[in-house]
């Protein structure tokens, strides 16, 4: 056996994934983070096209030129961002972006606050980056939301960076306008990184969204098409930074990657400049959805916050063997404690699966494991 590097011992493979092989596969899957809607049609087409006219080869290693002008107007238009197109790096999902934020800018002795709960990807690209991880309190009281007095609290000569994620992952909470603005400007007073996660941006229910890039120069955004448009498998994201960060983050994404997909490049394009319907109405089912699952969980007696964007539920449930009686009834759900130690006796439910599947998953757990 050859021994690993040192920097993988300390990481353990997605507790996620592993719950999928407690069950039988004909389980009603409440587990994944992936939308259940098939890519719009005018999103194929234009990849389609890209195909059959040979438009296959390696584009710059920042991304099709294109492509990046148009993130640069979404950033205008939908965030309050400004940057151009050489400040843009089109990723292969938001977890290239993410783990090339953390090769680039965090290294042995840095500190990096992480909201606890926080999806778990955050913890293993700092472990791997040999960063310290310095949980901030995200509790049922404040529903789950990130507080800049909290996060002050954590800060020392020490922090190097903070990563955010509204609407969260897996919680649904969406941060406040002024959480947001007080913690950009705590980035700026202290000199720390915001590593700010988008990717939800456009599930959002009766809220407001607010990138903290539009008060601080200290921010990575970044951001992608998996959720938004239901292109989880052609892996294609993007992060917008200021000159000398992004610099920095090219020579992580160059060496390793050397450019994103083509094909869902062409795809992304198509994604930002077509209609939004499909979206729109993408978004009013996951709300019908998040009202029914809500509401049934509550019924059943398990606590649970009316969750405002994402698809995810984090209900209150104590009884440790709830995870693993729920999968043998056949639902397949995560235990929380696996997004941090303020996930313990919690469980988080995904509702990007149909109404109908989430109902008889509701009705399951009713019968079989709540009065079972």
């Amino acid at each position: 056996m050859i021994n690993p590097a040192t920097r993988t011992k300390s990481i353990e493979l997605s507790l996620i994934r592993k719950m999928f092989e407690v069950t039988n596969p004909d389980a009603i899957n409440l587990g994944i983070g992936e939308p259940d809607f098939n890519v719009p049609e005018n999103i194929k087409n234009a990849m389609k096209k890209s195909i059959d006219e040979n438009d296959t080869h390696y584009t710059s290693n920042k991304g099709n030129i294109e492509l990046r002008e148009e993130i640069v107007k979404k950033f205008k238009n939908d965030n309050g961002i400004d940057t151009n197109p050489e400040n843009i790096i089109v990723t292969v999902g938001a977890s290239e972006a993410l783990f090339m934020c953390a090769q680039a800018f965090i290294e042995k002795g840095d500190e990096v606050l992480l909201p606890d709960p926080s999806f778990l990807s955050y913890e293993a690209c700092v472990k791997m980056a040999e960063g310290t991880i310095v949980p901030v309190d995200c509790t049922m009281e404040n529903e789950f939301k990130l507080k800049a007095e909290d996060v002050q609290e954590k800060i020392t000569d020490k922090t190097k960076a903070i990563i955010i994620n509204s609407p969260s992952n897996p919680t649904g909470a969406v941060m406040e306008k002024e959480d947001v603005k007080a913690i950009a400007d705590l980035s700026m007073d202290e000199n720390f990184l915001i590593i700010s996660d988008e990717i939800y941006e456009k599930i959002i229910y009766d809220k407001k969204h607010y990138s903290p890039a539009k008060y601080s120069d200290n921010v990575i955004t970044l951001n992608g098409f998996s959720k938004t448009y239901a292109m989880t498998g052609l892996r294609i994201g993007y992060l917008t930074a200021n000159e000398f960060n992004t610099e920095q983050l090219l020579k992580i994404h160059q060496y390793n990657i050397a450019c994103a997909n083509t094909t869902a490049q062409k795809g992304a394009y198509e994604a930002l400049t077509g209609p939004q319907d499909d979206v729109n109405k993408m978004v009013s089912e996951f709300q019908r959805r998040r009202d029914l699952i809500v509401r049934r969980l509550n019924e059943m007696g398990y606590e649970t916050v009316n969750a405002e964007g994402a698809f995810y539920v984090f209900p209150r449930i104590e009884d440790e063997d709830f995870v693993m009686k729920a999968a043998k009834a056949g639902v397949i759900t995560v235990p929380g404690v696996a997004f941090g130690l303020n996930g313990k006796n919690h469980v988080r439910m995904s509702y990007a699966n149909s109404y109908e599947n989430i109902e008889k998953a509701m009705d399951i757990l009713e019968e079989r494991v709540v009065n079972g």
